[in-house]
């Protein structure tokens, strides 16, 4: 794909999470200027016992590759220390997953696009339906805004204060 590109990206961390998240903002910010950054969540581990996660999804306008974005990635999560040599579902400080590029369906440079992950789970869907409402998922052809008033599976989740940079992204509802 030539020419600019909207990609959408989520971030998850559960270990030291406000660090590694901030780490997270400040390399995409450097990489891609202006971000659009969804509201911060918490919510509780998927797939293992563990601390809950704090999760995100940031919208970016790139003319990357999805192999030069995916290599990119990877190397951000391994300078924050995330390690490849341990369960799928585990503990981890940094990862980033490119969620849709463009309308780019199929698996391309060793990505599955779009991710699966969005009509699973909560965690990506919500975020994503909030700082995207009305772009279409390329596969299905609903919007994510309408694919999370549908959503029913049974994984809580709920918005947390968060600060980047000296200003509010995100506010509990409390």
């Amino acid at each position: 794909m030539a020419g600019r590109v909207k990609v959408y990206l989520s971030i998850g961390s559960n270990v030291d999470r406000e660090r590694y998240v901030s780490a997270a903002l400040d390399a995409l910010g450097e990489w891609f200027g202006e971000l659009e950054i969804s509201p911060v969540y918490e919510s509780e581990a998927v797939g293992f016992d563990g601390s809950p996660f704090l999760n995100l999804v940031v919208g970016v306008t790139t003319d990357a590759s999805v192999g030069e974005l995916s290599r990119r990635f990877k190397r951000l999560e391994a300078e924050n220390g995330r390690r490849r040599n341990v369960p799928k579902f585990s503990a981890r400080t940094l990862d980033l997953d490119i969620l849709t590029y463009g309308d780019a369906i199929g698996q391309i440079d060793g990505v599955e696009l779009p991710r699966g992950e969005i009509l699973k789970n909560a965690f990506v869907l919500r975020p994503l339906a909030d700082i995207a409402p009305e772009v279409l998922h390329p596969v299905c052809g609903q919007s994510y805004g309408e694919l999370w008033q549908e959503y029913s599976a049974d994984q809580r989740l709920w918005p947390v204060n968060f600060r980047w940079q000296g200003r509010q992204i995100s506010l509990s509802a409390g």
